[in-house]
């Protein structure tokens, strides 16, 4: 049986950027109490061992209200905050400066970017079309720095049911993780319908290498496995993907989630990863598969 580990699983340059802020900080013993705004990346195991290792997560306004209030009230009170991977919204990134802590900024470089298309075309009079998940913490982030109308469409289901003004030019981004295939078909179906659309594809490169290389291993695949944390959008995309190729295709979060059971006529399994899922992990379950089976 070959086992086919996908050559561009595990951390992308944003989250090893972002990671690698935090443990820096640490290492390097910084004063008073290291902070992230919301989990520097989604990945259970990589926050848990920040945790342990006195990192502390700050979930929402209400706590950076209160770490203001803390340090006006001593002048003893600082620390670090760090800006996770995905951004956060303008009015908390105006409230994280006002703590008066160290404000060390490890958003992705391509994220960033997309804040400033958006800032500039929306100033410029353009209505802006954001693709991808109107929940999800990098659009909550690229919604903010619209200028006017936003819509955000998450699927090309949506855009079919999109009824927007004609009359107005649109400047169309995308969320980086988004799935590639589903970008192109909801930009299809809004030119179809009519719309007056800028697109600006800012699936980063690292997403789009990934997820054509996860569909091209799951098309001979038997069995694909696919290792990400639950709350990644990047890997549940994955796993979309391959599921789409192969029918036997697990997610997992590590190899405890792992439940194999695999008949002589499994030639090949394949395994990727999201760009949030340590190196470690993989390693684990390449392994396991390698070792057991």
């Amino acid at each position: 049986m070959e086992v086919v580990l996908a050559e561009h699983a595990g951390f992308c340059f944003g989250v090893t950027k972002a990671v690698d802020t935090v443990y820096e900080q640490i290492e390097k013993g910084t004063a008073g109490n290291i902070y992230t705004y919301g989990p520097i990346i989604h990945n259970d195991t990589v926050v848990s061992d920040l945790e342990k290792k006195g990192v502390r997560v700050i979930e929402n306004t209400e706590e950076l209200k209160k770490l203001i209030a803390d340090k006006k009230n001593s002048d003893n009170a600082n620390g670090t905050i760090v800006i996770r991977s995905h951004g956060v919204p303008r009015e908390v990134q105006e409230l994280i400066e006002a703590t008066g802590f160290e404000v060390i900024d490890a958003t992705c470089p391509f994220v960033k970017r997309i804040h400033k298309v958006v800032a500039a075309e929306s100033k410029n009079g353009s209505s802006i079309i954001v693709v991808g998940s109107a929940n999800h913490p990098e659009v909550e982030g690229i919604v903010s720095y619209v200028e006017g109308t936003v819509n955000v469409i998450d699927s090309p289901e949506s855009a079919q049911k999109f009824e927007g003004d004609r009359e107005l030019n649109y400047t169309l981004v995308s969320q980086t993780t988004f799935n590639k295939k589903k970008f192109q078909e909801t930009v299809e179906i809004l030119k179809n319908n009519g719309y007056n659309i800028n697109i600006v594809n800012t699936i980063c490169n690292a997403t789009d290498e990934r997820q054509t290389e996860a569909e091209e291993i799951a098309s001979r695949a038997d069995v694909m496995i696919v290792i990400g944390d639950a709350h990644s959008s990047n890997s549940k995309k994955l796993y979309e993907i391959c599921k789409e190729k192969c029918e036997n295709t697990y997610f997992i979060q590590t190899l405890e989630d792992l439940h194999l059971n695999l008949t002589e006529n499994v030639q090949l399994v394949g395994i990727t990863a999201g760009a949030s899922t340590p190196k470690n992990i993989i390693e684990e379950v390449q392994n396991y598969v390698r070792t057991n089976f």
